[in-house]
């Protein structure tokens, strides 16, 4: 197991150091330039697969990167959205699905999730994705119909819409595959395959 602390005093040891000039930029500016909203999935490092330094991402991760859709109240993928796009002017928003994502599985195969009464809740706003997948037990048809959901959630969101009217932003929809390292771009209109990016 990791010793967190160790860890930290690595950082503080020999990384910070390092990167003492960026640290120092990043204290008195926030401006990153892109909207990251991937899986909580500990395998998923949004800055590691991107190859982005402190302060270049801004990232929310929820379980199955589900985006809700805009509703009144209180939310904090809502907020955090709103705050990036609105008040941070991210250029760029990146959905991120991957491989072997827990939560599209539970749902692919009908898991039991009456232990985790939450977690079924949360799950319900992929219902979308579910109906849309053909074939049962798909789990990498329904990692990429629920990357595509999400984007559509995302134009739900006020400033989301605004910055796209206005040619502000662009909105993308990857799918990570952890055991190669590849990412494929998904489009509105892909069902079963993307492009691969470049490496």
């Amino acid at each position: 197991m990791h010793d967190l602390d160790q860890g930290v005093a690595r950082f503080q040891q020999d990384v910070f150091p390092a990167k003492r000039e960026l640290f120092a930029r990043l204290a008195a500016r926030h401006a990153p330039h892109t909207l990251f909203i991937g899986c909580s999935d500990a395998r998923v490092v949004p800055e590691l697969i991107t190859g982005c330094e402190p302060g270049e991402l801004f990232v929310i991760r929820t379980a199955g990167n589900l985006v809700p859709a805009r509703t009144p109240g209180a939310d904090g993928v809502a907020a955090s959205i709103e705050y990036a796009v609105g008040t941070l002017g991210v250029r760029e928003i990146v959905v991120c699905g991957h491989s072997g994502c827990g939560a599209m599985t539970a749902l692919a195969h009908g898991h039991d999730l009456s232990g985790a009464p939450a977690v079924a809740d949360w799950l319900r706003l992929a219902d979308t994705s579910v109906a849309r997948t053909e074939g049962a037990a798909d789990v990498p048809a329904l990692v990429r119909q629920n990357v595509l959901a999400q984007l559509a959630n995302l134009a739900t969101h006020p400033s989301v819409a605004r910055a796209l009217a206005r040619h502000e932003m662009t909105v993308r929809g990857w799918v990570f595959d952890i055991a190669t390292g590849r990412i494929d771009e998904l489009t509105a209109t892909a069902t079963a395959a993307g492009a691969p990016l470049a490496a």
